[in-house]
């Protein structure tokens, strides 16, 4: 079969795109993305060519980009192109220049897709000239660097609005059509330098490996093949374990701790706490997680969740977010804001409190806590009620649980189901707005006054 009736049917059988889609296709003017263009062409695919000059290699990258010019002549396509400062955006960003014109070109080729509106009955997709040597180079950068099971799963053929309808096409078949349909190319001279991590695979690395195992470019290309259906089937088990332990509660996820660990596995771990910024490097501080103290816990690498010791349980919570059940108070959180209203949170001396009997008339207030700083370990966790939460109210000797407390009160249903608690080191001392914990009450000995005030 030639590779033009492959390529048509590659497409059909991955349903990447159909005839009546609009196509944007990222040409650099190399081989790889020519011979794209041509397969399109002769396919009579509705495209369209999108060049990136990152103005890195002086003429060389101005004769690429009239090349591409040229080339949209030739097929009466219109051709986008974009400069970018390449230099700049490396050092403002401190990346590598890899990195830096990766970004800039998929930033920009989201611009087009999300400009170009297609017909009611049409979509957008943009098409790169991704092929089995680029495949097998990323798996073994990815096995290298270090990677899970996905990373041995090369590159998507689709990814969003992405297709790659080249992956199953290696270099050397490319090289050969292009030569048989006498199609123009230009080379990038950059790419002979091994200084790039991926010249370096594909320059030296790969070659020599091919002296051992001459078929190692195919071997890849198996290997790939049988980590994609691998993957299939480990998705599937960790969605069925998953779903079974975790419980989903408004924004956060209760994970019960023994059950957890019971699995014995990493990669279980890893695969709940990463869909919520977690990286493989803080599984073991999870781990070591469930042996701290209730009101412990660890923050996602970008800040937005942490993942809360609670008792039995750990829970997923989002960063004082609305709807969030759970909310960590450090000793330097001055103000916490949380469905219930706002929390100050205010530390001093008793000297200063009691000036003036100013002390006696903010104890007796509902939306002022007097507590006793000396008593209280941080961090609080501020939370919703649960069956069985009890404390000691002011005044009395014996505990007596939360909801009994409630009923007392003559609370509505809907100002029950209101009630926010304030908790250090697994003891209720405010039930906010309402009573503290005599446990925690200022006296006579007090040295620092920890002042919880509630704004509804």
């Amino acid at each position: 079969m030639n590779l033009l009736l492959r390529f048509q049917n590659i497409i059909k059988e991955q349903y990447l795109f159909s005839p009546k889609d609009k196509l944007i296709i990222a040409v650099s003017g190399g081989i790889d993305s020519v011979v794209l263009c041509e397969l399109c062409q002769q396919t009579r695919y509705d495209f369209i060519i999108a060049h990136c000059n990152f103005q890195l290699r002086g003429e060389e990258s101005e004769r690429d980009e009239q090349f591409v010019r040229e080339l949209g002549k030739k097929y009466g396509v219109e051709v986008l192109v974009q400069h970018f400062d390449t230099n700049k955006y490396t050092a403002e960003n401190k990346l590598s220049t890899q990195e830096a014109a990766r970004e800039l070109r998929y930033n920009w080729f989201a611009e087009l897709i999300g400009s170009n509106n297609p017909k009611p009955d049409c979509r957008n997709f943009l098409l790169t000239a991704h092929h089995a040597d680029d495949n097998n180079e990323t798996v073994l950068m990815n096995f290298f660097r270090g990677t899970g099971l996905h990373g041995l799963t090369g590159i998507p053929a689709k990814n969003d609005y992405i297709r790659r309808p080249l992956l199953n096409f290696s270099k050397e078949e490319l090289l050969e059509y292009a030569n048989q349909s006498k199609l123009d190319f230009v080379e990038d001279s950059s790419n002979q330098s091994s200084k790039y991590t991926r010249n370096f695979f594909r320059n030296e690395l790969i070659p020599s490996i091919s002296q051992v195992y001459p078929q190692v470019k195919n071997n890849l290309q198996d290997n790939i093949y049988r980590f994609k259906e691998i993957e299939k089937l480990y998705k599937f088990s960790v969605g069925e374990i998953k779903r079974k332990l975790c419980k989903y509660k408004g924004s956060e996820i209760h994970i019960p701790v023994k059950q957890l660990l019971q699995y014995n596995n990493r990669a279980l771990v890893y695969e709940i706490i990463s869909e919520y910024g977690f990286t493989e490097k803080q599984v073991d501080e999870t781990i070591k997680l469930a042996a701290s103290n209730s009101g412990k816990y660890i923050e996602s690498r970008d800040l937005n969740f942490r993942i809360i010791k609670h008792r039995h349980w750990f829970i997923i919570t989002p960063v004082q977010s609305a709807g969030v059940a759970n909310i960590i108070i450090e000793e330097n959180d001055n103000h916490v804001l949380f469905d219930g209203g706002k929390l100050s949170v205010e530390m001093i001396l008793t000297g200063k409190m009691f000036a003036g009997n100013a002390g006696s008339t903010l104890q007796s207030a509902n939306s002022i806590a007097l507590l006793d700083a000396g008593k209280i370990q941080f961090p609080l966790l501020l939370r919703k009620r649960k069956t069985g939460d009890y404390f000691y109210p002011l005044g009395m000797k014996k505990k007596k649980k939360i909801n009994r407390f409630l009923i007392d009160q003559k609370l509505s249903l809907i100002e029950k189901e209101n009630i926010w608690l304030i908790e250090s080191a697994q003891h209720i001392i405010w039930i906010a707005g309402h009573r503290i914990d005599d446990r925690f009450k200022v006296s006579d000995s007090t040295k620092k006054v920890l002042r919880i005030t509630i704004e509804k």
